[in-house]
């Protein structure tokens, strides 16, 4: 072939090659597979799902909480009888992208393979890679402990048709590289919509909401859009990389699942895949909806103002700026005037302890005031704190608070 017609193919397969550079190639080409799948692991936050407890890690048996009722994750060390060792990489594969088991079972959500399918094959078996160099646990796992009719497996090939859309991700041309691997991230290996979209009825992702926040084993994972509310509008992108790296910034603190995640995923990542996530999330426009501010000479905000001044503000200060990177910025924190209050409501109720990484060791707690606070002093000090400062949020009424305090009373985390 003469040299200018290979130039001249060399410059058209240019875009192609150059679209799909910063999610694949550099990574196989510069690193060792097993530590480009080591990191994937990470980037998939594979291990708190797949490690009880009590066991060892990738071991399998956590109880994983559905609204259809518990599943647990399975064994996916390389032992040859209970675990992956024995799957060969096609099998392996059909299960993370495709969300079919090894014996042609479909497989529940709860796996995120409606994410993973971003992925590619080359991608997915770098993970294989490494999961193979772990130890083997023999802890052999009964995942499909739904209740009937849910455990049966065929209707997944309903709900697959209605929700899952099996594919790679393709980079938009128009934006720019590291918008495109953000965009990767979030909607692939990371999977945030698994726990921050709504989901409808039958469990599947309510798309026109992607992102704006959803309920989830007893907390509610918060609106993470540009909303300027109740989402994460008035953070820069730098604040969002930080809080996923360091599990802190100065307006807020990682607590439950999310710490969990930081612990696990993101405060091991990458600088520059941080500040991708951060890019791409920032570009999400939200639905920046307005609500109307109560009158701050109402009873109920004059007695939330009140409990917030005795119980609260030596903490977060009589402004509700907080110290930060220590205590909440309760006037800055988008969480505060999130959709669902259930996650502030508990930890009024329950209290919490927030992340600790390495970069912000010391994981400052809430202590529990359910013990000092009736329900309608719970809800007057929330609504209060909702509407207090520039942004809005409907107020929290005694009877949310009722039925929250009984929903807690029951749950053993």
């Amino acid at each position: 072939m003469p040299r200018r017609s290979v130039i001249a193919i060399a410059c058209a397969l240019a875009p192609c090659i150059a679209g799909v550079a910063w999610a694949i190639e550099p990574d196989l080409q510069r690193h060792n597979l097993v530590e480009y799948g080591r990191y994937l692991v990470i980037l998939g936050d594979c291990a708190p799902c797949h490690t009880d407890s009590s066991g060892a890690p990738f071991g399998g048996g956590r109880s994983i909480e559905t609204p259809f009722g518990n599943i647990r994750s399975p064994n996916i060390t390389p032992d040859t009888e209970t675990g992956i060792g024995a799957w060969t990489d096609e099998q392996f594969d059909n299960a993370v992208r495709h969300g079919i088991g090894r014996n042609g079972a479909r497989l529940y959500p709860a796996m995120p393979y409606p994410w993973y399918t971003k992925m590619s094959r080359d991608e997915v078996l770098a993970m294989r890679a490494y999961l193979k160099t772990i130890a083997p646990v023999h802890n052999a796992v009964e995942a499909n402990t739904l209740p009937f009719p849910f455990n049966i497996r065929t209707a997944m090939r309903f709900w697959d048709a209605l929700f899952f859309t099996d594919g790679e991700f393709k980079p938009d041309a128009q934006k720019s590289p590291e918008w495109n691997r953000g965009a990767y991230l979030v909607q692939g290996p990371a999977h945030c919509g698994a726990c921050h979209t709504p989901k409808n009825f039958l469990g599947g992702d309510k798309n026109s909401e992607f992102l704006r926040g959803s309920n989830l084993q007893g907390w509610f994972a918060p609106d993470i859009t540009n909303d300027q509310t109740t989402g994460l509008g008035t953070w820069s992108i730098t604040e969002v990389a930080a809080y996923l790296r360091n599990g802190h910034n100065a307006a807020s603190g990682a607590v439950g699942p999310m710490a969990e995640e930081i612990a696990q995923s993101s405060a091991q990542m990458r600088a520059e895949d941080l500040m991708a996530i951060a890019t791409y999330l920032k570009s999400l426009p939200g639905k920046d909806a307005a609500t109307a501010q109560i009158d701050p000479h109402d009873p109920v905000m004059r007695a939330g103002e009140a409990i917030y001044r005795d119980v609260c503000s030596s903490c977060h200060g009589i402004d509700r700026k907080g110290v930060p990177q220590l205590f909440p910025s309760l006037a800055d924190s988008p969480a505060v005037r999130a959709a669902d209050p259930i996650t502030l409501i508990r930890l009024v109720l329950r209290g919490a302890r927030s992340v600790a990484t390495d970069k912000e060791p010391t994981a400052p707690g809430m202590p529990s005031f359910g013990w000092q606070l009736d329900d309608a002093q719970v809800a007057a000090v929330l609504t209060y704190l909702r509407n207090v400062d520039k942004r809005a949020a409907p107020a929290v009424t005694a009877d949310v608070v009722k039925k929250a305090r009984r929903s807690l009373e029951a749950r053993s985390d």
